[in-house]
């Protein structure tokens, strides 16, 4: 299936490309004919055809499946809700879940094939290039202690909630949970870690093996690896300068969730109808309904000469 996906997504990018090529090719050469017109609108639907075969409505999910190891002896698909859109260029496996209007960006990867479940919450946002993974949290059938963060009644190998930002080339490595609201900004990461709500965690700042209390910031580059020091992190007051900046950045990803499924669905409307080629072009001065002259064969060529032969004989007599 991996080396399918591969070819599938690869020929989405590819196939785009070369269909805008084609019509910039054709487009500086075709004569305004209508033979070179009806091909040339035979070669964009063929095109056309071939991306909607790349494109699925939501993306590539559910996934695929992990695979069977003595660290995990279950095998499980994503599960995502339909509202939610994994991008084709993502990768998504193993037991994970994504809730509604979740948006996974090209070249984002979420792991549920080592340390798992892996929860995404409605709203959540995971860019591009951005990692979520876990340490195993099974071993030979046996639960590894220490693992996983307690949700609920419910036990996660990492458990982000609702309305998460994790911005591009962000990690996400668990065991780890952060709460509602939370922004974890580019090339940031958390570790053994839980981040309440509400939190801002400023580009390449990285919180480990800490409890962050709700409605405070990490300042970009720092590196927060001691409770103490977590605990004297400073609050987000109406004065500080990204405050609001996770209320943007959900509100543009859940508008991409929702607009790049739609347009997925375009792409397998146009498959479901099965775009066919239009018909060649009629040869020049000829009419198609015209019947075409049966060949004659080898028995009825070898006839009229005989008869050709006996005339010229008659005649010099």
């Amino acid at each position: 299936m991996f080396v399918v996906k591969l070819a599938v997504t690869g020929a989405a990018s590819f196939m785009g490309a070369l269909l805008v090529g084609v019509v910039a090719m054709t487009g500086r050469q075709v004569r305004q004919s209508g033979e070179d017109v009806t091909r040339l609108e035979a070669t964009i639907d063929s095109l056309r055809l071939a991306v909607a075969h790349a494109m699925p409505a939501k993306g590539f999910t559910p996934g695929r499946p992990n695979v069977e190891t003595d660290f995990n002896e279950d095998v499980d698909l994503p599960t995502v809700e339909n509202s939610a859109f994994v991008d084709p260029l993502a990768s998504v496996v193993g037991a994970v879940h994504l809730g509604k209007q979740v948006y996974v960006a090209p070249f984002a990867s979420i792991r549920g094939d080592e340390g798992q479940p892996i929860q995404v919450g409605d709203g959540s946002n995971v860019q591009d290039g951005a990692v979520i993974h876990a340490l195993e949290t099974q071993l030979e059938g046996k639960t590894v202690p220490n693992r996983t963060m307690n949700v609920g009644g419910r036990e996660y190998a990492v458990y982000i909630g609702r309305r998460v930002s994790l911005e591009h080339q962000s990690l996400v490595h668990g065991p780890a949970r952060i709460d509602d609201n939370v922004f974890v900004g580019m090339q940031a990461m958390v570790f053994k870690a839980q981040i309440g709500e509400g939190v801002v965690i400023e580009p390449a700042a990285k919180v480990i093996g800490v409890t962050v209390p709700p409605h405070r910031y990490v300042p970009a580059g720092e590196t927060v690896t001691d409770q103490k020091a977590a605990d004297k992190l400073p609050q987000i007051t109406d004065g500080y300068a990204f405050r609001s900046l996770n209320d943007d950045v959900v509100h543009v990803n859940t508008s991409f969730a929702a607009g790049y499924a739609d347009q997925a669905k375009e792409a397998e409307a146009a498959l479901a109808a099965k775009i066919a080629p239009a018909p060649a072009p009629p040869t020049a001065g000829k009419k198609t309904d015209e019947p075409k002259p049966k060949s004659e064969t080898a028995p009825k060529r070898e006839e009229k000469k005989s008869e050709a032969k006996s005339k010229k004989a008659d005649s010099k007599k």
